[in-house]
Formats: structure tokens, C-alpha cells, sequence
């Protein structure tokens, strides 16, 4: 999977862009499903038949778009100033790269003449992509860009921008591949908008009407120096959802997907996630509500342009999907 997590990091896809991530997906996909349709919204969404028995009509979610930042101004010598899209955290922002649409690279640097002791606002940033003046600038206020970084194999380990949650989408693909046999109909969805405010998912699942649901995406992981204590590490198996912010994962489906786990003898933990969400945040509520959870992949320096994986994790959370998907839930 690792050339497959490469190329979807790699591709630019902001939200509210995800088209070129959306082409890929469907090349890898093409021949793996029944059906492939796209909404309104531009959420991807397939459906794979079931092959045996009475199934459920079971969604798998994963978002297809990331962070990133918005120009909101063009000075006369040519500096952008610029907002975030998502959750973008100030403390990283120095000195990293962007790329737009275009292919037209540009470095955000932070002014001068502040106050060293605060916390930077991010309109204190630019980005300055050496224009001289500002009709050298073909970007224009509107034009998105994604944090230029490549994904970086390191063994076990891999880093690179946007896992989350193209990592979730190469779970997805991978399930696909593997998943010979299932009782259920099953409609993977590859969603928009996920980083600001979950709408890809909630018009997704409205239109599909399943009576099962889960998200993957990736759970910040409690493992590294001081930080928050909760109980996922990396390299520990992917997480089971419990909680987060936005959602109680139903107890129905926790149960099911613990089971899958221990039948197929993979490793597994329980997230409690105390701040943040998912696409299963607005899956769990659409209609008259889905027995919804979600599969999480711990995940070190969430929402940064070095998100940290163990490829364990991510290889046990294509099995644990697969053994879930191919029995059945009651």
C-alpha cells in the first residue's frame, strides 16, 4: 500500500477541491465495484453487491480532502496574505512551503514587528512566492494551496502531509482489493468538505440511507512526549471508536467490530477521543439516524505537514474492515 499512500498524499486536494484526489481514487477503483456515481456535493460514492445471505446496507467513509490555506489579499509587492482551510494550527506555519492549484509554489514567513512573547495571529503570515510586484502574481484572492511536502517512508513508519485522510481513502481502496466475499451491500464513499464541517458526509449519507456506518480516519495518538493522555499508540493496532466529541459510537456496532478483531486475531485499542470528530459525526444523525461507528488509525502531529503512521496499523486496519465486511451483524 505504500506506492498507493504515496500518491494520495502527494495529490493537491484542499476542500472544496478534491477533484484530482477523486480521479485518482476512481482509477484505482474502477474495476473493484458495482457502481460509482458522483453527488451534487462531488462526494464519490460506490457500491459493492453483496454476494450471499440477507445483508445490511453498510457505508464506509473516508474524507478525500485536507488543510490548507485560502489568499485573502495581494499586497502591491506581491506577498499574499492568506486564511486557513480546516484546522490549521499557527505554530508550524514558518518557513514551510505551499503549493496552488497551478503548480505555483510559495514559502509562508511570519512578520517582524510583533510581540515575540504571544502566540502569532495567523494574519501576521504571508506567503511570498517571488513575485517583485504585484502584477507578477497570477494567484487571485480565492486561489487555494496545500502544504507542499512528500510523503517519506521510513521502515516501519511513514510521515507525510494530508494522512488524514487519504489514509482512510487507501484503506478503503485496499478493502476493495481484498474483500472477496460479503454478505452485505456495501457503498464506500469518499467524501468532500470533511475539514470544514463534515457536509460531504452528511448529504452522502442522506442519499445513501444505510443501516450501518463507519468512518476511518486517523485519532491523534497519545504516545509521544507530554502529550494528552489518552490510550492510543502507534504500532498498538488501529483504534476502535468509543467517543468523541461529536459522537458515542453506537454500542452494536463497537461490539461487531471487536468481534471481527478478535476473530481474525489482529491487534486493536479502544479511543476515547476527548476533542475532535469524524464523517461519522453527521452520518449517525442523517434521517432517522444509523447505527454508526467509526476505525481509526493512530496518528502522531495531526493537522501538520508531518503526520506520523506505523504501516502495521494501517495494513490491520484493512484486515479488521475486511473481517467486519464479511460476516454477518446483528
Amino acid at each position: 500500500m505504500k506506492e498507493l499512500i504515496k500518491k494520495l498524499t502527494e495529490t493537491y486536494g484542499p476542500s472544496g477541491r478534491e477533484e484530482r484526489v477523486r480521479d485518482v481514487i476512481r482509477q484505482e477503483i474502477d474495476n473493484l465495484v458495482d457502481t460509482v456515481r458522483i453527488d451534487t456535493l462531488g462526494n464519490l460514492i460506490t457500491m459493492r453487491k453483496g454476494n450471499r445471505g440477507q445483508g445490511r446496507r453498510i457505508m464506509i467513509a473516508a474524507h478525500m480532502d485536507e488543510i490548507g490555506v485560502i489568499v485573502t489579499h495581494i499586497d502591491q509587492e506581491g506577498f499574499l496574505r492568506f486564511a486557513g482551510i480546516g484546522g490549521v494550527g499557527v505554530m508550524g506555519l514558518a518557513g514551510n512551503r505551499v503549493q496552488f492549484a497551478d503548480g505555483t509554489l510559495g514559502t509562508i514567513n511570519l512578520e517582524g514587528h510583533r510581540d515575540t512573547s504571544k502566540t502569532p495571529k495567523i494574519s501576521e503570515f504571508y506567503i511570498d512566492i517571488g513575485a517583485c510586484k504585484k502584477e507578477d502574481v497570477k494567484l487571485q484572492v480565492g486561489d487555494m494551496g496545500v502544504f507542499a511536502h512528500p510523503c517519506v517512508d521510513l521502515g516501519q513508519r511513514l510521515i507525510a502531509k494530508a494522512m488524514d485522510d487519504r489514509l482512510g481513502c487507501a484503506v478503503l481502496i485496499q478493502t476493495l482489493r481484498e474483500l472477496k466475499d460479503s454478505p452485505h451491500e456495501v457503498v464506500f464513499t469518499f467524501t468532500v468538505q470533511e475539514k470544514v464541517g463534515v457536509r460531504g458526509a452528511q448529504t452522502a449519507a442522506f442519499g445513501v440511507e444505510p443501516e450501518i456506518a463507519l468512518a476511518v480516519d486517523v485519532t491523534p495518538a497519545g504516545d509521544m512526549p507530554e502529550a494528552t493522555r489518552m490510550t492510543v499508540s502507534l504500532g498498538a493496532g488501529p483504534a476502535i471508536k468509543v467517543k468523541d466529541s461529536g459522537m458515542l459510537a453506537h454500542p452494536q456496532v463497537v461490539k461487531a467490530m471487536t468481534a471481527a478483531a478478535e476473530r481474525g486475531d489482529l491487534p486493536y485499542q479502544y479511543e476515547v477521543l476527548e476533542a475532535g470528530g469524524t464523517d461519522a459525526d453527521a452520518i449517525q444523525v442523517s434521517r432517522g439516524g444509523v447505527l454508526t461507528g467509526a476505525l481509526s488509525i493512530p496518528t502522531r502531529y495531526v493537522h501538520s505537514v508531518s503526520e506520523m503512521v506505523d504501516y502495521r496499523d494501517v495494513l490491520n486496519a484493512v484486515r479488521l474492515l475486511v473481517e467486519f465486511l464479511s460476516h454477518d451483524i446483528s
